[in-house]
């Protein structure tokens, strides 16, 4: 066996070797590649589903402010309507004519009278000059005197001459009282 024997023999020992070298690096490289890669997908699933979470919780957090928002508005758009209400109610009660605001005033003192006998009577300017009638006109109201003008929309107030007793028997007194008796059963009415 001649040297180019020996050498072609090494030569095709070290190719045999080289390739094995490359299959086991390529073999090795793959399973590095295929571990890698599965990790990658378990980072990226870790990262969809986390960024799935926070998207959720923040979508969450927006509705609930949405709706926070909404109840709001529509608490004041109610409230002013239930004030609307109220305003008008008022104002229409203050314009019924004469004979109402004289008969309510002679109802209001006969109601008063049992309370403070005795004491002086204030109304609006409107009604004044029909509660000196009344007072003049009636001995069951002797024990009055009209006061001076108060700025109410209507009714009475009457106080005992040491100033001790007041009675505030005013249209918004008793509009007020109603008001806060039925207030739940209208907003229900109105808002169902």
């Amino acid at each position: 066996m001649g040297l180019e024997a020996v050498i072609e023999k090494i030569r095709e020992e070290a190719t045999k070797e080289t390739d094995r070298i490359r299959q086991e690096t390529q073999a090795e490289r793959a399973t590095i590649l295929g571990a890698a890669q599965e990790k990658a997908e378990r980072i990226k699933l870790a990262a969809d589903q986390d960024v799935d979470r926070q998207m959720a919780h923040i979508m969450n957090q927006e509705v609930s402010s949405a709706n926070l928002v909404v109840k709001r508005q529509l608490l004041n758009t109610q409230k002013e309507l239930l004030e609307n209400v109220y305003t008008t109610a008022l104002s229409r009660i203050e314009s019924l004519p004469g004979d109402f605001h004289r008969d309510a005033i002679k109802s209001l003192l006969t109601r008063a009278r049992t309370e403070i006998p005795d004491g002086i009577v204030h109304c609006n300017r409107r009604d004044r000059d029909a509660l000196v009638q009344i007072l003049a006109g009636n001995p069951a109201f002797s024990g009055f005197s009209a006061g001076e003008p108060v700025d109410i929309e209507g009714g009475i107030i009457v106080e005992s001459r040491d100033g001790k007793l007041q009675i505030d028997s005013s249209y918004r007194m008793f509009l007020d009282d109603v008001w806060e008796n039925v207030l739940k059963d209208a907003s229900d009415i109105l808002f169902r």
